[in-house]
């Protein structure tokens, strides 16, 4: 049979050889920081240490069997395609999602460098271990590893690194660019496995993310005759208050969370508050409430910002039926022909993705998992990855995993395991075995 062979030829992590790489990118990993206008990520960087590794096997070089594609749209932000051709056509399986950009990082706030790599027992430091780079090189290992052992097989093995995931605010730059020009359409024939997750095991439903502005008109006036006032905190408060609770009525606990194994249901909530200035003295003319909602995917953003809308509209027409603070306190003043008013507003929304739980894909992730890590429990957050909504959209078969440590996830003295990604490869080695059978 094919899987004992393919799991002789692949064999273990060559961990010097990973690790190895991976200090070279975490040595990039400075100049990858993605927040832009200030920080631009050149993830060409990234890709020249990946193609040092590759190159030496690829059809470039004449005689490896790698099919290398440097693709980029923005310069200095590539992305690149590697293909080991199986035997039989339209069988395939892929691995994507390894970004080569990362969150920012104040090397005052950490213990050690971020931007270099050390090595405490079995924990590999420095920003990007864990998110995303980690499993740059891990994905890079298994591409190296088949290109040198050249394993007969009937799958075509793909894996695609991408630029631009820690930030959608430029475009056109990574994956959404790919399947837009049809590079990766020959992916939708097999399980696409996006390597970006955490904590070894199938992750199977993410949430959407709506961001939300309330923005409170009152009148500024005396503190001491706040009679003659609007004031836009109590405003904002009672408001809120209404527009959360009538959220959770029509947004509800929905009965799929629990398939999915989702740790909370949908939630609307503020997260920031910001007003003009002033004295203490003076109750302001305005202030801006902002917030997000994270919504499982079994609910429609479209929806939800319809009747957020529609909250803030009911509210507007009968904001003397809300609630007060005091004796003296109001939202609306006759004499004066002044109303106090609520608007709201949403930044860019994407929804979230509950992956396909009968897909062969998805069978042969929690097959692998439990073989190698040991035991198998797939779970759900309310973390966005939109990325992944729009592969499945398009008719990709979307199954999700990662090797990093969710608790340093974006944090300061990231770190993963090296245990950990030892383990990881093994899951990707045994995935191509039982889809070889």
């Amino acid at each position: 049979m094919a899987a004992p062979s393919v799991k002789h030829a692949l064999g273990d992590l060559n961990k010097d050889s990973f690790v190895a790489l991976l200090s070279k990118l975490i040595g990039e990993s400075k100049h990858v920081q993605n927040n832009p206008p200030e920080l631009i990520p050149e993830e060409d960087r990234i890709v020249r240490h990946v193609l040092d590794v590759l190159l030496p096997f690829s059809t470039a070089t004449g005689g490896g069997p790698l099919v290398i594609n440097h693709v980029t749209y923005k310069p200095n932000r590539g992305n690149l395609i590697v293909e080991y051709p199986g035997t039989e056509p339209g069988k395939i399986l892929s691995f994507v999602g390894m970004h080569m950009d990362v969150v920012t990082a104040n090397p005052s706030d950490w213990d050690f460098d971020p931007f270099s790599l050390s090595i405490d027992g079995d924990k590999l430091r420095g920003r990007g271990t864990t998110d995303c780079l980690g499993h740059v090189a891990l994905v890079a290992e298994l591409m190296r590893r088949l290109g040198e052992t050249k394993p007969q097989l009937n799958s075509t093995v793909v894996a695609v690194f991408i630029a631009s995931e820690e930030n959608s605010s430029i475009p056109g730059v990574g994956v959404d660019a790919l399947v837009k020009d049809g590079l990766l359409d020959k992916l939708k024939q097999g399980p696409l496995f996006w390597i970006d997750t955490a904590d070894k095991q199938p992750c199977i439903g993410t949430g959407g993310m709506i961001p939300w502005k309330l923005h409170v008109s009152g009148k500024l006036f005396h503190s001491g005759l706040p009679h003659k006032a609007i004031n836009p905190f109590e405003l904002a408060m009672e408001a809120l208050k209404v527009i959360q609770l009538r959220f959770y009525e029509d947004f509800p606990p929905h009965p799929n969370e629990k398939v999915y194994g989702f740790a909370t249901p949908s939630t609307m909530k503020p997260t920031q508050w910001s007003y003009p200035g002033g004295g203490i003295n003076q109750i302001p003319a305005e202030c801006t409430v902002c917030g997000d909602v994270r919504l499982t995917p079994f609910y429609s953003v479209t929806d939800v910002k319809t009747k957020l809308e529609q909250y803030v509209e009911d509210l507007n027409t009968n904001i003397e039926k809300l609630d007060t603070r005091g004796p003296v306190s109001k939202y609306v003043l006759p004499d004066e022909n002044l109303r106090g008013r609520i608007s709201i507003s949403f930044d860019e929304a994407n929804s979230g993705v509950a992956c396909n739980l009968d897909s062969r894909g998805f069978h042969v992730l929690c097959k692998a998992t439990e073989e190698v890590v040991g035991h198998v429990k797939p779970y759900s957050i309310t973390g966005s990855l939109p990325l992944i909504r729009e592969l499945q959209d398009e008719g990709f078969d979307v199954q999700t995993s990662g090797y990093g440590l969710m608790a340093t996830y974006h944090a300061k003295n990231e770190y993963c395991l090296l245990s950990d990604m030892c383990q990881g490869y093994g899951v990707f080695v045994r995935i191509i075995a039982q889809l070889e059978d």
